[in-house]
């Protein structure tokens, strides 16, 4: 049994350390190439007569010993050889980092987004620099952008200076110029974090109103907190912001995104939610932060959650210059902590 045990371990191991060898190697660094196609085809044989040999005593030591010293080679000089960068030919909407100077209570945030769009595809790019008064700060809202099922959602914080001013931050994957998503890409270093800030007129309307394949349900959450938590958090984005504006960093479709990011951020503030599954399961994180006591309780989860439902708000306020306050109609803000 115990010799049983010991193989099966050994085949998942191999089968793993093979598959993510080879996906690391083909994908390499953004741009694939015959030669990245061909090492991870070899590298890929080379596991799967490693994974025979185990049936076979005289050869299983040595192709063993050879597999991980190949296995080595690939993950200290190809994987962490691969760096990130600020300097590549970006996608038009993902062009311009955002960075803030920080004066007392007074922010000025450079490169705020503000995206005028035709259709998700057609949009003229624009930018815009604002102050913001720290002491205006009043809280936190949760957009929760769904396209592919209840577990998964991308999630956006907004900033809610006095109910009139919002500045949204969407944590994303910054894409190269003709490039797409992909969740298994994500994995490997291809693509580099940013901090989307921007208008939600440009941000949440995208989604509500723009994107139809597949189109996008979005919902927006008002958090309940304190104004001293919704503060620090402010100022932690803004540290991370000037951060990646001087220090680019990978984006991970795991362990460093849209959700784990606001997990992370938040833990300048005493009394985070603790870590959860649901946090990488981001769709539920609505229904982990209504359990934490982060929404408003007052009303069961299932009702909170079709009041929160924007789309048919966000297509009737259009390009409305009040677009946040009417998509907030119906939403009530939860009483400060």
């Amino acid at each position: 049994m115990l010799k049983f045990i010991r193989i099966s371990l050994l085949v998942l191991t191999l089968i793993g350390t093979t598959i993510w060898a080879v996906l690391a190697v083909y994908f390499g660094d953004s741009h694939n190439s015959i030669v990245q196609t061909s090492g991870a085809a070899v590298f890929g044989l080379f596991g799967l007569v490693t994974l025979v040999s185990l049936g076979f005593a005289r050869w299983r030591k040595r192709l063993l010993i050879a597999y991980s010293i190949l296995f080595v080679a690939i993950l200290t000089g190809w994987w962490f050889a691969v760096s990130p960068s600020n300097e590549r030919q970006w996608q038009a909407d993902a062009a311009k980092l955002p960075y803030a100077a920080i004066n007392g209570d007074i922010v000025t945030v450079h490169n705020i987004r503000n995206v005028d769009y035709l259709s998700e595809f057609d949009y003229k790019p624009a930018y815009y620099t604002k102050t913001f008064d720290l002491n205006k700060l009043e809280g936190v809202d949760l957009f929760a952008v769904y396209w592919m099922g209840p577990a998964i959602a991308h999630t956006i914080l907004s900033f809610n200076f006095g109910d009139t001013d919002y500045l949204a931050v969407s944590i994303e994957a910054r894409k190269e110029l003709n490039e797409g998503y992909s969740t298994i890409k994500g994995f490997f270093r291809q693509y580099e974090l940013v901090y989307i800030v921007a208008d939600e007129r440009d941000v949440i309307r995208l989604r509500t109103n723009y994107r139809k394949d597949p189109p996008e349900e979005v919902y927006l959450y008002r958090i309940k907190g304190n104004k001293e938590n919704a503060r620090r958090l402010f100022l932690e984005y803004l540290r991370k912001i000037n951060e990646l504006h001087e220090k680019p960093a990978f984006y991970n479709t795991l362990l460093d995104n849209c959700t784990t990011d606001i997990w992370f951020n938040a833990l300048v503030n005493k009394g985070h939610p603790p870590f959860s599954w649901k946090i990488l399961l981001s769709g539920y994180v609505p229904e982990y932060l209504y359990e934490s006591d982060r929404l408003d309780a007052r009303i069961p989860f299932d009702q909170l959650q079709r009041q929160a439902y924007i789309n048919p708000l966000a297509l009737k306020a259009g390009k409305a210059p009040d677009f946040s306050q009417r998509i907030r109609a119906a939403i009530e803000r939860p009483p400060l902590q």
